[in-house]
C-alpha cells in the first residue's frame, strides 16, 4: 500500500509543472484581452496626460511592443524567480506588496477555519447520532440560516450590534486578537452551517451501512464504533470539502476584508481592479491557482491515507 500511495503521489507531482503551465499562460494572455493599455494607465496614474507618442514610448520602455510569446516567456522568467513586477500604483515590487500583506489575511483565514471546525463538527455528529430530537432540528434550522446569510449583511450587522450598540469590538483595522473576532466570525459563520450539514448528510450515510451493524454484533460499545470506525470514515471524503474552503480563505476574503478594512490580500485585489493595476491582479491570480492546486493535492494524498477504498481502487 505504501508503495502504490508513493507511486500516485509521484503522479501527482509529475503532472504539477503542465498544469502550473497552463495556469500561467492563461494568466498571462487573459489579461492581455481586457481592452486597456498597461502603459496609458501608468500614465494617467503618474498624473501624466497620455499622448500617443507617450504610449508608445513606455510601451517600449516595458517590453510591451513585443511579440506577445516573447512577452509572455519575459515575465515568466520574472515569475520563476520570483520576480512578479511592479505595481503601477506604489511603484514598489508586487512580490514584496502581496508578502506584506498575506500574513494577515492567513491569521484571519485559519482563525475563522479552526472556529468553523471547532463548532460544526460537534454539531454534526450530534446532528448524526440524534436525528428524531428537538437538538438535531433546532441545528438544522441553524445550519440553514447560517448559510443563506450574505456576508456583507453579516459583517455589517456584527458590526452594528457588537460595536456600534454594545461598543464591544473595534469596527475596523487590526493589531490585537480584540480586532480578529469580528472578521473571523463572519466568515467562519457561514462555513459552520456549511460543514455542520455535510457532516451531519455524510455521517448518517456511514451509520446505515452494514458494517455497523456487525460492529454492534461483535460487542463493540458505541463510542467505539463511532471514534474509531464512523468518524475516519466520515471524515475522510470532507477533505476535499475542507482543503477547497481553507483555499478561499487563503486567497483572502474580499467581502470580509472589505467591510472590516482589513488589510490582507482580498483588500488588496479590490483596490488593484480598482486603480487597473494590471501587475498585481496577474500575480494575485496566479499565486492563488498554484495554492488552490497544492491544496487539492494535499487533500487528495490524506485522503489515500485515511480512505482504505480509494486504495483499492488504485491498486486496481
Amino acid at each position: 500500500m505504501k508503495k502504490n500511495l508513493w507511486l500516485y503521489c509521484l503522479k501527482r507531482l509529475a503532472s504539477l509543472p503542465i498544469i502550473l503551465l497552463g495556469i500561467s499562460l492563461l494568466t498571462f494572455f487573459f489579461m492581455r484581452v481586457v481592452p486597456v493599455e498597461p502603459a496609458e494607465v501608468i500614465l494617467r496614474l503618474s498624473g501624466v496626460t497620455p499622448t500617443t507618442e507617450s504610449i508608445r514610448s513606455l510601451e517600449k520602455e516595458m517590453g510591451l511592443n513585443l511579440p506577445l510569446f516573447e512577452q509572455y516567456w519575459l515575465w515568466l522568467k520574472g515569475v520563476l524567480s520570483l520576480q512578479f513586477g511592479t505595481s503601477f500604483v506604489s511603484k514598489l515590487p508586487v512580490a514584496e506588496e502581496l508578502l506584506n500583506k498575506f500574513p494577515a489575511t492567513a491569521m484571519l483565514a485559519i482563525s475563522s477555519f479552526v472556529l468553523a471546525l471547532t463548532i460544526s463538527v460537534p454539531l454534526g455528529i450530534i446532528s448524526a447520532l440524534y436525528p428524531f430530537s428537538l437538538i438535531n432540528k433546532f441545528i438544522r434550522i441553524l445550519s440553514i440560516i447560517t448559510v443563506s446569510l450574505p456576508t456583507f449583511w453579516l459583517g455589517f450587522m456584527l458590526i452594528y450590534i457588537f460595536s456600534v450598540q454594545l461598543n464591544l469590538f473595534p469596527t475596523n483595522g487590526t493589531g490585537s486578537l480584540i480586532h480578529l473576532i469580528l472578521p473571523a466570525c463572519t466568515l467562519a459563520i457561514p462555513i459552520i452551517g456549511l460543514f455542520t450539514q455535510t457532516i451531519q448528510a455524510t455521517m448518517t450515510q456511514e451509520l446505515r451501512k452494514p458494517y455497523i451493524d456487525y460492529a454492534y454484533q461483535r460487542g463493540l460499545s458505541k463510542k467505539t464504533v463511532i471514534m474509531k470506525h464512523v468518524l475516519k470514515h466520515t471524515l475522510a471524503p470532507l477533505l476535499s470539502l475542507f482543503g477547497l474552503t481553507l483555499g478561499n480563505l487563503m486567497a483572502g476574503a474580499i467581502v470580509v476584508e472589505q467591510v472590516f478594512s482589513w488589510p490582507g490580500v482580498g483588500r488588496y485585489l479590490i483596490e488593484s481592479i480598482i486603480n487597473r493595476d494590471y501587475p498585481v491582479i496577474q500575480s494575485y491570480v496566479l499565486i492563488v491557482a498554484v495554492l488552490y492546486v497544492c491544496i487539492n493535492l494535499c487533500t487528495d494524498i490524506l485522503q489515500r491515507i485515511l480512505d482504505p477504498h480509494l486504495k483499492e481502487s488504485s491498486n486496481d
